[in-house]
């Protein structure tokens, strides 16, 4: 199918009703971006920007169908995946992908505690491995980031699991008046600090970044490109208002 002049990218992700974080924030980015954003349910969820109640897992063969459908008709590289039920299921979507997709790149973004407070998943370190086989770049903010790797000497643990995937630490959790994100390739470890913002929490930033740098991929930029302007873009997200829903306006550059 001609897709002009607009990539397609897939966001895989869950439904928040408030439309800060998921399917919903990705598709924002995405066309924020330049892009055709495309979206698979992985999740319903009860929730707002201040709470979540609960939410309901959609089976791996209906995530799976939904995907199947869309490559029949739009060709797909870039995929973003976000909220998910289990690392089983998460194995499965990314070797259908890997099956159907020529090469695709795939950002998982480890979504291990909704912002409201929910926990989704209780992931033991000694796994890494396994989880990311199959992925280009994981999104991690800092205590998802001890989930995955251990509790001790992060950093180290960081740069030596760069080895197998990309890595994109997001700083928010850090203490202090900057708030740096990592990019931790296999070669290169980059910086990208910015001053704390006094009212900057959002619902759903963690969503955006991983969306914002899925879509500067899929745009053609190598990674530390997409992750600079991945950064960018998350900021000023940050910075929009002063609620806990941020604004998706075009990056000032």
């Amino acid at each position: 199918m001609n897709q002009g002049s607009r990539p397609y990218v897939l966001s895989i992700a869950g439904f928040d009703p408030s439309a800060g974080a998921g399917i919903l924030a990705d598709i924002k980015t995405f066309e924020n971006s330049g892009l055709y954003g495309l979206g698979v349910v992985s999740a319903l969820t009860w929730q707002n920007d201040v709470s979540f109640e609960k939410v309901e897992w959609i089976e791996v063969s209906k995530i799976i169908s939904q995907v199947e459908l869309l490559l029949r008709r739009f060709e797909v590289k870039y995929i973003k995946v976000g909220l998910i039920e289990s690392m089983e299921v998460l194995k499965q979507v990314v070797m259908y992908l890997r099956e159907n997709i020529v090469d695709p790149v795939i950002v998982y973004d480890p979504i291990l505690k909704a912002s409201a407070g929910f926990a989704f998943h209780d992931v033991k370190p000694g796994h890494f491995a396994d989880i990311v086989e199959g992925i280009y770049c994981i999104t991690p903010n800092i205590p998802e980031a001890h989930k995955l790797l251990g509790e001790e000497d992060l950093q180290t643990k960081l740069e030596e699991a760069s080895e197998l995937v990309n890595i994109y630490l997001k700083g928010g959790h850090g203490s202090g008046g900057t708030v740096t994100d990592l990019l931790f390739t296999s070669d290169h470890t980059y910086a990208f600090p910015n001053d704390r913002l006094p009212k900057g929490e959002k619902h759903g930033s963690g969503c955006v970044l991983s969306a914002a740098l899925t879509a500067q991929l899929a745009l053609g930029n190598e990674i530390e490109v997409a992750a600079e302007y991945a950064n960018k873009y998350t900021y000023q997200f940050l910075g929009s208002n002063e609620t806990l829903l941020g604004y998706h306006n075009p990056l000032l550059q």
